[in-house]
């Protein structure tokens, strides 16, 4: 098998295609034959060394965590899941091993993928969507009827948090560059602002703002808030945590692969009410070419990077 893996901590320069051995699945894991899979920002983050304290120093390691493919393998007490069955999922922060022809994953970090579905779009989803999930039904307790300000409404999690959020009945406003409005509105977000916006034109008009993008003070979050509203950031930065442990409407998110919030995201997605933009598709035999750039330079933007494998 192949797989993108490196041996060393460092940047795009230490990635190399090579052969690999996939492991057999232990205890509550599944193998999956990759068809697909996404690349996050966090993928390089943690290739740097930036986890290291969590992933370690055992080499050589694989890069990627969101998939989509097929089970080739399930391991002892595995339940939800049968050989051949079509999923999606992520594989665990410290194992990491997307970008590969097999992943070894945690069973309750994969779940089915809704059929009408492809690979690609399947695959472009668990991260931002499953952050997204957290961030407006868990932390933010969301109810239909209320309102929602996302903060960078056309990021991976923001784009998300703001269709969850409709197809639960919320009003949505939203946050975005100046040159990208239109889009904005075609999510259909009311009202939209560009970054910079002066928070009392929307005083008191939100029961929930999400900061994806870590760029409001909570002078100004609080000011769109109606009383009892709720702040949620996404970015668990040391200040973040530091915050969201005082008294207050504020509250930091860090997402976690809880089997059931996946599979209600996978069946939101099924239904049309969520979709992740993909803006280029590489096999993986271009895909470290592919990564160098999308770090480096940025590129593509407007939508996941997606990686085949087949």
């Amino acid at each position: 098998m192949k797989r993108i893996q490196y041996h060393q901590y460092g940047g795009p320069e230490v990635m190399r295609l090579e052969d690999f051995e996939p492991a057999r699945p232990g205890s509550g894991e599944v193998l999956v034959r990759v068809r697909a899979a996404a690349a996050n920002p966090m993928d390089s983050g943690i290739r740097s060394g930036a986890m290291k304290m969590v992933t370690g120093r055992r080499f050589p390691r694989g890069l990627g965590h969101d998939f989509a493919g097929v089970v080739e393998a399930v391991g002892q007490g595995v339940t939800r899941l049968a050989v051949g069955d079509e999923v999606l999922g992520g594989a665990s922060i410290k194992a990491s091993g997307a970008f590969a022809e097999m992943v070894l994953a945690a069973e309750k970090g994969v779940v089915k993928k809704p059929a009408n579905l492809s690979f690609e779009e399947a695959a472009a989803i668990p991260t931002v969507s499953l952050t997204a999930f957290q961030a407006v039904l868990k932390k933010g307790r969301l109810q239909s009827g209320q309102s929602v300000f996302v903060n960078g409404c056309l990021g991976g999690v923001g784009r998300a948090a703001a269709q969850i959020a409709l197809a639960h009945g919320a009003a949505v406003g939203g946050s975005c560059r100046d040159t990208a409005t239109h889009v904005a509105r075609g999510l259909a977000l009311d009202p939209i602002v560009v970054f910079g916006f002066d928070p009392r034109t929307l005083s008191g008009r939100f029961d929930l703002v999400v900061d994806t993008a870590d760029m409001l003070t909570m002078d100004a979050a609080k000011t769109m808030l109606k009383p009892g509203g709720r702040i949620v950031g996404i970015h668990p930065t040391p200040a973040n945590i530091a915050k969201s442990a005082l008294p207050g409407p504020y509250n930091v998110l860090i997402a976690r692969p809880i089997t059931a919030d996946l599979e209600e995201v996978a069946r939101t997605a099924g239904r049309g009410d969520l979709r992740v933009p993909i803006a280029r598709t590489v096999p993986l035999t271009e895909a470290i070419k592919a990564l160098t750039e999308l770090e480096r330079e940025g590129t593509p933007k407007g939508g996941k990077l997606i990686i085949t494998s087949e």
